[in-house]
């Protein structure tokens, strides 16, 4: 940003500037000195003369406030390159393949995949790190110390020669018309961050609702001939108030209800969805037919729009900025444990700060072992309870919050070392 001086003369606006990545503070405080020390064509040499002082001292300033910058900008590349570990085993290059995910490449590379923005080297070629396509090549080098990502990306950008006409030139050579032609890659074409496929469904169809809004939906009374459990084509009728604006419905059963471990508070249901619903005839009861069942469909079935919102292809994982802990309340169709690409419900929400693409680390319930040294050396022995240690709990995986309530999550696990339970602790990685 460039300002004007009272003679005229164009100076340079320092606090314009960030220094990035270790930019020499050397050039930027010749460039100043440069700019001090010039004087317009149209300036006198005795008012010249009267001036360099104050202008010095003015930008003699401006001078330490860029080291000083510069010094901010090396310490935070310090702290990065403290903070994110390379794994022993990673490869010295990875050719990216269709079906991978970014979480599952950063994997290869990182100990903590979350870190992958902070290490991308951003070239000409790319611009985002989570556009990443089938075909790149990804190298990991070392910047002043920071470990970076570099991309091949061969077709990109580059011109590809054809060969479209030749002509003789008077003296008789051939000569060759070039025509540059540029590759194009869709949006669409880029790996996800996580695999979709797993959490597809959730983001289309509502799976926590409260009691009141169990309640006040409406509900299947009856059908045209009196079954109690419901199939496809056959058809319903609807008691309660229905949007005249919809025609489809998605059928709900009602499932476990989620309390909060530690408080016994009821934080919600979960419900179940049963299929897809056509509205007929608006009335009390309106009519229907049922257009599609995952499962059987009975008497006193709910029906609930459908989210029809965008569904995000990109993600951005990150660890949250407060500190959250919780519980896991719940195990999406499991029995007593999950493991890596299956889902699972916690115990905080909105509420607590939780948004979609935060981190989140499980941890396994440590047992209680019986300290057998002090049973043994103890004169009270009838006071076992006291001589029982409850060891540490371990880190059992990692998720990623991809469906926020307000006081409950849906969490999908991108990696884990053991099973995850019901009431594993939530937390933070560290």
């Amino acid at each position: 940003m460039k300002t004007t001086d009272k003679h005229g003369d164009s100076t340079l606006d320092i606090r314009a500037f960030r220094t990035q990545l270790g930019l020499p503070v050397l050039l930027i405080s010749a460039a100043i000195l440069t700019s001090a020390c010039s004087t317009s064509p149209t300036t006198s040499d005795s008012a010249a003369e009267t001036q360099p002082e104050p202008a010095f001292e003015q930008q003699s300033g401006t001078i330490e406030a860029v080291e000083t910058a510069a010094q901010q900008a090396r310490s935070s590349e310090v702290v990065a390159a403290q903070s994110i570990q390379i794994r022993a085993d990673y490869p010295r290059e990875y050719t990216v393949k269709k079906g991978d995910t970014l979480w599952d490449i950063s994997s290869k590379f990182l100990k903590d995949p979350w870190y992958w923005p902070e290490i991308w080297h951003r070239n000409p070629q790319v611009e985002n790190p989570h556009l990443i396509y089938p075909g790149d090549i990804l190298t990991l080098i070392y910047v002043n110390g920071v470990p970076q990502i570099q991309v091949t990306r061969a077709a990109e950008g580059e011109e590809v020669i054809r060969r479209d006409t030749q002509q003789e030139s008077p003296s008789g050579l051939k000569v060759v018309k070039l025509t540059p032609n540029i590759h194009r890659q869709s949006l669409d074409a880029a790996i996800p961050s996580i695999p979709g496929d797993a959490i597809r469904q959730f983001l289309t169809k509502p799976r926590v609702i409260t009691t009141e809004e169990w309640e006040q939906a409406p509900y299947i009374v009856g059908s045209d001939d009196a079954h109690l459990i419901l199939g496809a084509n056959n058809k319903i009728y609807i008691r309660g108030e229905l949007d005249k604006e919809r025609i489809r419905y998605s059928v709900y059963r009602k499932g476990d209800k989620l309390v909060d471990p530690d408080t016994g508070e009821l934080l919600g249901f979960e419900i179940i969805h049963a299929g897809q619903a056509r509205i007929e005839a608006y009335g009390q009861p309106s009519s229907g037919t049922l257009i599609s069942t995952k499962r059987e469909i009975l008497i006193g079935d709910r029906l609930l729009p459908e989210d029809k919102s965008a569904i995000d292809q990109l993600y951005f994982p990150r660890v949250p900025e407060d500190n959250i802990e919780g519980k896991v309340i719940s195990l999406f169709e499991a029995i007593s444990s999950v493991a890596k690409y299956q889902i699972v419900v916690i115990n905080r929400g909105s509420s607590e700060g939780l948004e979609v693409g935060h981190l989140l680390a499980t941890y396994q319930k440590g047992y209680y072992a019986k300290d057998k040294f002090l049973l043994k050396n103890s004169d009270k022995r009838r006071d076992v309870d006291k001589l029982m240690v409850q060891l540490p709990g371990e880190r059992s995986g990692i998720m990623m919050i991809f469906k926020v309530f307000d006081r409950v999550s849906y969490g999908l696990i991108l990696e884990s070392t053991r099973t995850i339970h019901r009431q594993d602790v939530v937390k933070n990685p560290r």
